[in-house]
Formats: structure tokens, sequence, C-alpha cells
């Protein structure tokens, strides 16, 4: 099996720390505001990374952390007069019921940043202690020229980070591309106190705390979104090296952005569709097969057309499934080239192409059909489709069933009139009759 690794640029083989087990730690959301469904991308990769390790015999130790104390999480709990723990509350519960709807499986820890102050202080003392650090007005700084590897993650020159990027200013700093550590009281915010001063931790300092807390000093995967890649990533590898000595993590795994009209899905700007709007109109299903058209690295457009098409292609994969729904046995061709696709940087357009294939050799060859349809649903329960639907079918089934069966009745009694309204009237439904010479057979659409 081989992944992308950001940091080395390359396609690597996978190989855990330790024979059977993968660590794998994904930053989560800073609760300011609602999941969107650039989130709701992001995690549907990973939590397909996570299951398809698991498919190849490995033991996952998940952590995706919510990040419940930061500068924007403070601006909207004054925008809004609501207390920032509420604040943070309201949308982490948010989350997690749009992460059951969408079937994501459920992780080992979501950690808090709040909940590790104490990790962090240590941290920060031990970067302090080693003259990776120094304190200035209250703040303490990560000093970036000590880290003689900085930039390695995002390829940058401390030169180009000062004209590429935007870069916290502030008189205290030495330099203007140093860090924060550990910011200062400021009227009116929450705060810790600490041997540096009463105030708050840095953004980047919690996910190290967290992860370090969590899975050890070093990890076999750590992902996020690909602008997370400078400054966030850039500075826990800095940060949690510098603390370690060891490498922080083996894979660096960064998933393409969910755009509208080209631009970025965001909350700062405003510019992202919610994730309950986004359930509200299409079942999870669809959703979840919309991003999989499109690998997890690349970016990926919103719009209308492309889930109108999801949905009209999951509605296939649904209907052969309820069509062929015998117990067979694995396909083994199909499974193969399934494990291939999956195995060269979880090619997920590949996958489905794969199954679609495949459905459509069934109907040409009938008697391979039940052993087709029980492998495709091993396939769909590795990349995290919901099948329940074939259990809350049955008794729909069993009302079109009988219904097609009064249908045929007034047929054969040539009132046609009432048959064909029938028909129509399903048809309305989305459910359609095709009238053929061994009766009447009927699908959903």
């Amino acid at each position: 099996m081989k992944l992308f690794d950001t940091l080395s640029s390359t396609l690597k083989e996978f190989k855990p720390i330790e024979k059977n087990k993968v660590k794998m730690y994904v930053c989560g959301m800073t609760v300011q505001d609602v999941p969107h469904a650039g989130h709701l991308r992001t995690f549907t990769s990973f939590d397909i990374l996570r299951r398809y390790l698991e498919y190849k015999g490995y033991e996952v130790i998940y952590v995706q952390n919510f990040t419940d104390i930061d500068d924007k999480i403070i601006n909207k709990s004054k925008e809004l007069n609501m207390d920032w723990r509420k604040l943070t509350y309201k949308y982490e519960s948010e989350y997690i019921k749009y992460a059951k709807l969408m079937n994501f499986k459920d992780v080992e820890f979501y950690p808090k940043a709040t909940l590790h102050i104490q990790e962090i202080i240590e941290i920060i003392q031990s970067l302090l202690n080693k003259n990776f650090a120094y304190i200035s007005n209250g703040n303490v700084w990560f000093d970036v020229e000590k880290f003689e590897k900085y930039g390695k993650l995002s390829k940058k020159s401390l030169d180009e980070l000062i004209s590429g990027y935007r870069i916290e200013p502030d008189p205290s700093k030495k330099k203007p591309y140093d860090f924060a550590l550990w910011k200062a009281y400021k009227e009116g915010e929450p705060y810790w106190y600490s041997p540096f001063s009463k105030g708050r931790p840095g953004w980047h300092i919690e996910c190290s705390a967290m992860s370090i807390t969590h899975l050890g000093k070093t990890i076999d995967i750590h992902g996020g979104a690909e602008d997370l890649i400078f400054p966030h990533h850039e500075n826990e590898i800095a940060q949690s090296e510098s603390f370690t000595g060891q490498v922080f993590s083996n894979f660096w795994i960064h998933t393409g952005f969910l755009t509208i009209g080209g631009e970025k899905m965001s909350k700062s700007t405003g510019l992202f569709f919610s994730a309950k709007d986004l359930l509200e109109h299409y079942e999870p299903n669809v959703i979840r097969l919309f991003f999989l058209k499109a690998h997890y690295r690349s970016p990926l457009e919103f719009s209308k057309e492309l889930l109108e098409d999801a949905k009209n292609s999951w509605y296939r994969i649904k209907n052969f499934l309820l069509e062929f729904k015998e117990e067979g046995k694995i396909y083994s061709n199909l499974l193969r080239e399934f494990e291939l696709a999956m195995d060269e940087n979880l090619n997920t357009p590949k996958a489905l192409a794969i199954i679609f294939e495949y459905i459509n050799l069934a109907y040409k060859n009938p008697d391979i059909a039940n052993d087709i349809s029980f492998t495709i649903r091993i396939v769909l329960n590795v990349l995290g489709f919901n099948l329940n639907f074939e259990v809350k079918n049955n008794k729909l089934e069993e009302l079109i069933n009988l219904i097609v069966e009064v249908r045929q009745d007034l047929r054969k009694q040539r009132n046609f009139e009432i048959s064909d309204k029938i028909r129509n009237k399903l048809k309305e439904m989305g459910i359609i009759l095709e009238d053929v010479k061994e009766g009447t057979r009927w699908k959903i659409i």
C-alpha cells in the first residue's frame, strides 16, 4: 500500500511503526461555527483511510481533536455575547451529530485543547529549558531560527515565509516568523495560570500536546486539510521535534479543498455550505459518493449538478443491490481490482469505476450477479457506505410488489385506464415499472 507523503512529496510504501498497529492523528474542527461541507469532505477521506487500514488487518488508533480555545473562538463569543464554553460545546455537539449521520466510525479520542493545559505547559517549559523558546511580556514565542529544518513541510525558506504569508504581528517577538506557544492574558479573555504568565495556549502547541499525550512522540500518520500545511503543521513539527528530539510523524497526509466557484470553502470568508443544509437535501450515501468521485488530494468543485450526478450514481448501485440480494460468494477479480486501486494512494475514483464496471457485467451475466453483489457489499462497507437501506426497504418492497400484482390483475381485466394511472403515479414517486414478457419489473430512481 502506497500513500502520498507531503513531507517527502512522494508516494511511499506504508509501513507502520508497530507491526499491526497504526497511530493516526487528524486535526479536527476549530469549533467557533457550524460544520460545513468542506469539513465533511476532509473527515470522510480520513474515515475511508482508517476503514481501509482496518480492512488490511491493522488496528487503528485514530485521534481527532477539537480546538476549543483560540482567537477565532474568543472573537466569535464576543460577537455573539455568548460564553465561549457554551459556544464550543454547541458546535462540538453539532459535529458529532453530523459525523454519525455521515457514518464516520467512532474515533478513539476526541481530545479538547482546554483539557490538556498541563501537558501544554510542560512542553513549553521544556522548550524554554532547551532554548528553543523565549518569554517576552508574558508571551512565550518559539524561536524559529533555532530549528534548522523549519520549512521542510511547506518547502519554504524563512524569507519566502515572511513575504508570502500573513505573519502574526507582535512587538514582543524577536523575529516576525516566531510563533506563539503561550499568549499573555488580555482583558475579557479566558486564562489559565502558568509559570510564564496568566494566559492561554497558542493554536499550534495544542495539537502537539494532544497528539503526544494520546499517541506518543512519533506517530504513523498526521493529517488534515491542505490549508494546515503552513503554518499549523509546519509549526507542529518544529515544536514537537524540538521537544522530543524524534521524528513527529512518518506520514503527512493532506486533503484537497472543496471549492465554490473555484474558491476554497471556508468559515472565515463566509463562503461555505453548511453540513446541516447539505444533509437536508441529500442522503449521506450520496454525499459520500460525491466526495469519492474525486481523489482525496484533488480539489473538488461543490455544485448541484455534480451532487445530482452522484445521486443518480448511488441510486444505480442501490437498485442493483436491491435486485440481487441472495447470498453469494466473493468474486475475487472484483476484490483484487478494488484493492489495487485503494493500495495506490486510496484511488477512490478508480474504485467507484470498478464497482460500476462489475454492475454492468452482472446484468449481462445473471449467473454471477449474486457473487458480484455480495462482493460489492464488502467493498461499499470498506468505503463507509451505510447499507441499512436494504433492511428498511423490505416493507416498502412488499408494498410495491402488492401494487404491481394488483395492476397486473387490472391489465388482465383490460382495465388499462386504472393500470396506467397506477404506473404514472408510481413514476411521480420515483418508482419505474417496466412491462416485459416475463411480467412487470420495477426500480426506484
